[in-house]
């Protein structure tokens, strides 16, 4: 089958690595444009770029995909079918009606539950018990079109967003390769979502990571997960005489204990460094403070100078 694929992050990239592995042709890539990254802002090709390249793949950079010119180039290469996977921008009509056969698109996540651009934290974060993959026709609704094919998978315990994303990439791209397949063959059958099971994902930015310690610590342990790897899940150590200094929360865990304020810290020796919440206790397992690396909760507290009573929030 000719594919135009559109994808951008590492989840993208299993996907059109099980695209060429099944044999479909892949008439071009298109991706984000190169950005700035790191500490020093250079300029950073995405990951489904140096994919593409390093397959001799022809790529195409665009900042808006419904362009004229951009939708020009795209019918020029004639596909049957658009596959999309976390491409970043939405398609217009112009782009919907290119291919014969419609535009695909790999989620991550069972829709209707979780449409937007951050389904796995946002799946994390609500305690749901199990995720999945979905294939989607698109349609100028996001995350609305008719459902291809799903594929579950229970959400372990300890998965954070960077791992479960790892793992659905995975799901998703053998869940494409299946259901290509079975539209080639006439036995793929779209059924309509349930909108009124729909629920929101959007997009996660750098205030969300902020800890809200009033909330229960059952909530603040699937939040740090959920955070992470990015925005991360932080807050601040409030010092005397001394500038807060921010802390970001890799691995905690709920604790029964004795009530503490929120956000006051309420067992600080050996290995405990644990903080009061809305309902039960925070146990900090491992944490970074800023311009350090990540450590234990133990080598913090022999670095650092915390006393039962002192506060954890946003910066004064």
């Amino acid at each position: 089958m000719r594919i135009a694929f559109l994808g951008t992050p590492d989840f993208a990239v299993p996907s059109l690595e099980a695209l060429l592995g099944a044999g479909h042709e892949i008439v071009c890539v298109a991706t984000q444009p190169d950005r700035p990254s790191g500490r020093h802002a250079l300029l950073t090709a995405p990951p489904v770029k140096r994919v593409a390249l390093a397959y001799g793949l022809p790529v195409l950079q665009t900042a808006n995909v419904n362009e004229r010119a951009f939708v020009a180039a795209l019918a020029e290469r004639a596909p049957e079918a658009i596959v999309v996977a976390a491409f970043g921008q939405k398609l217009r009509r112009r782009v919907l009606a290119l291919p014969r056969l419609g535009c695909l698109n790999v989620h991550a996540s069972l829709l209707p539950r979780h449409r937007g651009a951050a389904p796995v934290a946002h799946a994390i974060l609500a305690g749901d018990a199990e995720t999945g993959v979905t294939i989607m026709r698109m349609n100028e609704r996001v995350d609305a079109g008719d459902i291809l094919a799903q594929e579950a998978t229970p959400i372990g315990p300890r998965e954070t967003t960077g791992d479960l994303t790892a793992r659905l990439a995975s799901l998703g791209a053998g869940l494409l390769v299946r259901t290509l397949s079975a539209i080639a063959a006439g036995t793929a059958h779209p059924i309509p979502q349930d909108p009124s099971l729909a629920t929101r994902a959007p997009a996660l930015d750098k205030a969300d990571g902020v800890i809200p310690w009033d909330r229960p610590a059952a909530y603040l342990a699937r939040f740090v997960r959920a955070m992470a790897p990015w925005p991360g899940a932080f807050t601040f150590m409030r010092r005397p005489g001394k500038p807060p200094l921010r802390l970001v929360v890799h691995e905690a865990e709920p604790l029964e204990g004795p009530a503490a304020p929120p956000g006051e810290v309420a067992i600080a020796e050996g290995d405990c460094l644990v903080v009061g919440t809305g309902h039960a206790l925070l146990r900090l397992l491992t944490l970074q403070p800023a311009g350090g690396r990540t450590m234990s909760a133990s080598d913090f507290l022999r670095g650092h100078r915390v006393a039962v009573g002192d506060r954890f929030g946003k910066p004064d």
